[in-house]
């Protein structure tokens, strides 16, 4: 039997019994993909190797798992698969009179283009395709329809035309990549003089000034749809189209000098569009903000760019960029920024870094069969890609040198998109795996959620985010106190608006604004609140009413205040900004401010002091159970709801975890929250069960105490997901009649019990993780590190639009003594950080 060296050209032909002969021994490991089987042909189980790679990629003829040429052996060693689809895709200039002579190689549908960044005027794609026997590397070429058996040549063909892996029924549910528009190309624009201003757009038809659409044909400015979430229009736009036939659209407020969203109403999907730039250009909007004066300047050299969107994402500023280790991009998938900033900013952190990137061989050799489906494995090579420095690599001198020549920019082969991360994570989750931007806070919660539920190692990284507030709560007619503490992992500050430094330039901007509104006027320039970060700090300091407190000290319903302090400090501490608030109509606002984050923080002033001299703590009595005789016309604390609203979580998962946890407050509906984010009817509407019939998820009403005084499953849920053990939170919540709050303070009552329980393990995050065998199991509680208040600004996230449900996210973060800004494929030096701007804010402990 002759044998071919690995990669080499495959020149020996067999006669066709010998090719059937030899693949004789493997066919019945040979399998033709079927309905619902996921064929991973564009992208590695372990890395982002793809085909375009140097090395191509392998598929499994088994499972369909594609493999790059560094991780190919793992799976055969593991696995005792023998044949793979090799897949490489090498990309060829297209040069004058000779367009027409390039043809590929393999005349099959590899529909791998989607997988590629480059300008497809410029370029053509030549495809290969053989079959490769491990373990001696044996390549048999193709096509060789008439020599292979017709069950390879039906696998062959069946795996090459499969669509991809993330593909869903759901019309909402977000693809691996958007396709380019067929209208793109070929797109007529009406020269009618329209011109399209920067901003104080308004639907022509209905004068609505959110979710606004430009046709790209006419330049008519028209209202989306409505959505679920009080957001959107009244279809205007999609009226048109049926009107004129015209049929690409972008969504204003969405164009970035890296593109935009694009609707094709024809073909019924959000699409790219390749001329982009000349069509926005057709209507007088400059994509990347650097149009040039008569004066020579540009228009960020004549005035102030106070766009959020400018400002945010450093429009306007030549930024150089940046390559290598710690500076690998991220592609959005459509509405994916939220991920890619949190990432980013995630594996930034060397608590992090070591956990996954340090163990990445460990975690790759202890992989499930199936290692897309493995958290760790997924977070190891995603963290891989970032900081390797494999996919960020600068360009060549010779390519720099045509693109001056030419005067154009043509995109590198650089950065990772993370569609297998984005599909494993936001699996069941039906927020996250939809197309739909989303909360960035949210989903950084809903990360640290699967971090701990998902150990790797002895150490869990989401630790240094982990730290105890200390409340106390005060009836204000008794004066009588009671301290608890709970866990948590953002510190979120208030907005002082009634602290604003500039009040004049405010009111006066509100007086143009809304003159201009009324004569049809331009808007006046923006004028933003300026409010001191100590204001902020001094309002999240300061009491806060308790709503319907019963005092244990009166029996009775009372005012009572509560104050919150650090019994702990984190070693990183995650600060929020409460930038989002809703109106009357309950539609989410965004507040357009400043503030001037310091870079260096100390709240040791903050530090919790516990029970005072002088100070009578409330008794420790329950309140009485009140049955209602119609259960569900119990009413749900909308205090707490909007508290919960506000931090981007979607309106009934709100509503739900104020019902379930007795509203007992925004604190513990939140760890709720956290408890249930995966689940699949996590947004969906709140029904109340009738009394005594069993509540759905194991929610049963708290002010229903079983006769064997056994906790509900929903109190003990809670619990847990503060980190305590499950027999500890059952064994709490009997001792207190089942009484969740009172339960929490007997915990920390009785520490020595923690150290007498035994650890638990939670099977049901065992059963497709085999990384759960690495970590040790004998956890005991929340693991508090201590330690000092002072901390140094080294990250942010920012965001630009009027709601967390829309718009766009970016990253800066502080490496190696300077700011750089991650704005998905785009990563670069930045020159003005705007860091008054920001979301979440990111600091780091300062070593004494």
């Amino acid at each position: 039997m002759q044998r071919a060296a690995l990669f080499s050209g495959g020149d020996a032909q067999m006669a066709a019994g010998d090719l059937g002969e030899l693949l004789v021994p493997y066919m019945p490991t040979i399998r033709v993909p079927k309905s619902g089987d996921r064929v991973y042909k564009t992208e590695c189980a372990f890395s982002y190797d793809s085909p375009d790679s140097e090395g191509g990629l392998y598929v499994c003829m088994n499972t369909f798992l594609g493999f790059g040429r560094e991780h190919i052996e793992r799976h055969y060693r593991k696995t005792g698969q023998c044949v793979y689809l090799h897949l490489k895709r090498r990309v060829i200039e297209v040069r004058p009179m000779a367009s027409q002579l390039t043809t590929p190689v393999f005349p099959g549908n590899l529909n791998l283009r989607a997988n590629s960044d480059l300008n497809t005027d410029d370029f053509e794609y030549e495809d290969e395709a053989k079959l490769v026997l491990f373990p001696d590397h044996y390549e048999i070429p193709l096509p060789n329809i008439e020599e292979l058996p017709a069950l390879v040549t039906i696998a062959c063909d069946a795996l090459l035309s499969a669509k991809s892996p993330y593909r869903k029924q759901d019309p909402d549910s977000w693809e691996e990549e958007l396709q380019a528009s067929k209208h793109a190309k070929t797109l007529v624009q009406l020269d009618n003089g329209v011109r399209i201003p920067p901003s104080g757009w308004k639907c022509s038809k209905c004068d609505l000034r959110e979710n606004l659409w430009l046709n790209l044909t006419d330049g008519s400015v028209l209202c989306g749809k409505w959505f679920f979430d009080g957001s959107g229009g009244n279809g205007h736009a999609t009226e048109h189209y049926k009107e004129t036939g015209y049929p690409l659209a972008v969504k204003l407020g969405t164009i970035t000098p890296d593109g935009a969203d694009v609707y094709s109403f024809d073909e019924e999907e959000p699409v790219l569009d390749p001329h982009i730039a000349k069509h926005l250009a057709h209507f007088g909007i400059d994509m990347l903000q650097m149009q040039v004066t008569e004066s020579g300047l540009r228009d960020n050299d004549l005035k102030p760019r106070v766009s959020e969107w400018e400002v945010i994402q450093e429009a306007g500023v030549k930024l150089k960029p940046m390559y290598g280790p710690g500076y690998t991009g991220m592609k959005n998938l459509g509405n994916s920024c939220y991920l890619n900033a949190v990432m980013q900013a995630i594996f930034s952190i060397p608590e992090f870094q070591r956990a996954y990137v340090g163990n990445l061989p460990r975690i790759f050799d202890y992989s499930p069969l199936d290692p897309t489906q493995d958290f760790s494995t997924q977070m190891a090579k995603l963290g891989h890609g970032l900081l390797s420095g494999q996919y960020s690599k600068p360009p060549m001198k010779s390519e720099l040198i045509e693109q001056v020549m030419k005067e154009e920019h043509k995109a590198q082969h650089n950065g990772i998109a993370p569609q297998m991360f984005k599909a494993f994570i936001s699996k069941g989750h039906p927020e996250f795996s939809s197309n739909r931007q989303q909360d960035a806070l949210e989903f950084f919660l809903h990360l640290i959620n699967l971090v701990e539920r998902n150990p790797v190692g002895s150490e869990n990284p989401s630790d240094v985010f982990r730290f105890l507030v200390e409340e106390r709560t005060q009836c204000c007619q008794s004066r009588k106190v009671r301290y608890t503490e709970r866990v948590d992992y953002i510190m979120q500050l208030p907005v002082a608006m009634e602290a604003a430094t500039n009040k004049d330039e405010l009111i006066a901007y509100e007086l143009k604004r809304r003159e201009a509104e009324a004569t049809r006027r331009p808007l006046p320039e923006l004028v933003r609140a300026k409010i001191p970060f100590s204001a902020c700090l001094q309002a999240f300091s300061e009491p806060s009413n308790v709503e319907d407190f019963w005092s244990s000290a009166l029996q009775a319903k009372s005012a009572g205040v509560k104050t919150s302090r650090f019994a702990s400090f984190p070693e990183y501490l995650v600060v929020q900004i409460k930038k989002f608030t809703f109106g009357l109509d309950w539609i989410p606002k965004k507040l357009d401010v400043s503030i001037d984050m310091p870079d260096f923080l100390d709240i040791n002033h903050l530090r919790a002091r516990g029970l005072q001299p002088g100070e009578e703590e409330l008794p420790d009595i329950a309140p009485p159970i009140i049955i209602p005789d119609d259960p569900k016309a119990l009413d749900i604390d909308e205090c707490s709801v909007m508290q919960l609203a506000e931090m981007g979580f979607p309106l009934e998962a709100c509503r739900k975890a104020v019902y379930y946890t007795g509203n007992l407050g925004a604190e513990v509906a939140f760890n709720w929250i956290i408890a249930h984010m995966e689940e699949s009817d996590f947004a969906e509407p709140l029904v109340i069960p009738a009394y005594g019939e069993v509540a759905s998820n194991g929610a049963a009403a708290f002010g229903a105490v079983g006769l064997d005084n056994q906790p509900p499953e929903e109190m003990v849920a809670i619990i847990i997901s503060m980190g305590f053990q499950r027999t500890l939170a059952i064994q709490a919540l009997k001792a207190t009649n089942n009484n969740l709050e009172r339960g929490l303070e007997w915990i920390f009552s009785h520490p020595e019990l923690e150290e007498e329980s035994e650890p638990a393990l939670d099977m049901m995050d065992m059963d497709n993780n085999a990384n759960a065998s690495i970590a040790e199991t004998g956890s005991e509680g929340p693991r508090i590190k201590d330690g000092s208040g002072r901390y140094e600004l080294f990250g942010f996230i920012s965001h630009m639009g009027t709601s967390t449900m829309s718009g766009h996210y970016v990253c800066h973060l502080k490496k190696e003594g300077r700011w750089v800004i991650y704005n998905d494929l785009r990563v670069c030096a930045s020159e003005r950080p705007p860091k008054d701007l920001g979301y979440i804010y990111f600091y780091h402990r300062i070593p004494i």
